[in-house]
């Protein structure tokens, strides 16, 4: 569904109109080209502090991507990176300060800022680890001073072991394809396989599985993953069997029409992937309802039918492919949660616990699965413009979109294309993540 405020914001009359008026005037975010994803353009500014550790790395991969990396911003307009990980005093993080406050006027419109810091427990102090822990709460302040142009502020945060893991977070931040994650952190630790793919199409020649595919986001996140390289195979009911059989031929991928929460569904899920493939890259749990009801007048049935779609279905198949070995050496699993089981939502107490939940499958599977060779993360959008929400009343809708630092919802492809990075090959050393895709909204901020 369009969104006529952004795009009357965006008009030459509505320009003026609204600046007159004082409104909020959100801008178009830039997004992938989808003739060619994953180049990375514009000039980027990379700071650091003294003793930090990633800087020059960072600069060296970046120059051999071919972005053109300057050492002073001058009247250019670029994306800035800021190693923090060596600011272990406060008087330090006069550093931090010094670097941005120089230098964030030049950020371009729907610029990137990248702020790379350490875990705690790859710190060498206490206090060491305790300024650290204070990037979390710059980055997510500086996100809403910038986020009015359409620009996003993310933390890269290292384990011990992380410094061959760190290339895919800060390419995939510094890219389009992060256009509705702003404010958020991911960490990368020691690969739990190699990293090693082609950065254009990354999974050229892979089989993965998304379930729910047949429309809105399912089927934005297998175009992203087709679009990728990759072979899907994608998972719905099957009344809605004509329409995945149609967007599967025309992505060149396989169509499974079957009810997940039937008996077996998950033995017949996992034997078709076996009869395919000796070695499934992975498989995106995208399938869910809501059954949105006050709890003192939700029957027992809405509960019951929901958790087993949102939750039950996603615990036994993963139990069965886990008895297997179709996702070791390399597999990926993605649980697609919800702002709501973060910050929770009035009428949905069915909805949020089992989006809190599938946090809880990541949190749990990600230790033993990478043991494996398999990593597990999570994506929890928020507002996104889909046939769901395009039926939630206008007053409701209009603020579910302006209730974010972007000023605007998102669009399936931008959680599709978080999903994209997270199962690439070269994210081996991203476990155990969950990355919020709402443009930073106040809801659970």
């Amino acid at each position: 569904m369009s969104d006529t405020y952004l795009e009357l914001a965006n008009s030459a009359v509505g320009k003026k109109l609204f600046a007159a008026m004082g409104l909020p005037e959100p801008v178009v975010l830039d997004r992938e080209d989808a003739a060619q994803p994953h180049v990375l353009s514009g000039e980027v500014l990379i700071g650091s502090a003294e003793g930090s550790r990633f800087a020059d790395q960072i600069k060296h991969f970046l120059q051999a991507a071919e972005v053109q990396v300057i050492d002073s911003v001058g009247g250019q307009r670029g994306h800035l990176i800021f190693d923090a990980s060596g600011i272990a005093s406060a008087e330090q993080s006069t550093e931090l300060y010094e670097f941005f406050h120089q230098n964030i006027k030049f950020l371009k419109p729907c610029g990137r800022v990248i702020v790379v810091g350490l875990k705690a427990s790859a710190t060498d102090t206490i206090d060491h680890g305790t300024v650290q822990r204070g990037l979390q709460g710059f980055v997510k302040s500086l996100a809403k001073e910038i986020g009015r142009n359409g620009a996003t502020a993310n933390l890269l945060l290292v384990e011990k072991g992380g410094e061959a893991s760190i290339e895919a977070p800060v390419r995939f931040m510094l890219s389009a394809g992060s256009a509705f994650m702003n404010a958020q952190q991911l960490t990368a630790a020691s690969p739990v396989t190699p990293v090693e793919g082609d950065w254009r199409r990354p999974l050229m020649g892979k089989m993965l599985v998304v379930t729910g595919a047949a429309r809105g986001i399912g089927l934005a996140i297998a175009e992203v993953l087709s679009r990728d390289g990759a072979i899907v195979i994608g998972v719905d009911i099957p009344q809605a069997e004509e329409e995945l059989t149609s967007n599967m031929r025309r992505l060149g991928g396989l169509a499974l029409a079957l009810d997940i929460t039937s008996d077996g569904a998950e033995t017949l899920l996992r034997d078709f992937c076996a009869a395919q493939t000796s070695s499934l890259h992975g498989i995106i749990h995208n399938a869910g309802i809501t059954r949105d009801k006050m709890l003192s007048r939700m029957s027992e049935q809405q509960w019951n039918m929901l958790m087993q779609v949102n939750l039950g279905s996603v615990q036994r198949i993963n139990a069965a492919l886990l008895e297997t070995d179709l996702l070791d050496n390399g597999g990926k699993i993605i649980g697609v949660a919800s702002i709501s089981g973060i910050a929770g939502n009035r009428g949905q107490t069915n909805y949020g616990f089992s989006k809190s939940a599938i946090i809880g499958m990541v949190e749990t599977l990600a230790e033993p699965c990478a043991a494996r060779g398999i990593t597990v993360n999570g994506v929890a959008p928020g507002f996104i413009e889909t046939q769901m929400t395009a039926a939630i009343p206008f007053v409701t809708r209009q603020m579910g979109r302006r209730l974010s630092s972007l000023g605007q919802g998102g669009l399936p492809i931008d959680v599709a294309e978080v999903i994209g990075f997270f199962v690439s090959p070269q994210a081996a050393g991203i476990n155990g993540n969950l990355v919020r895709v709402c443009g930073q909204s106040l809801l659970g901020a």
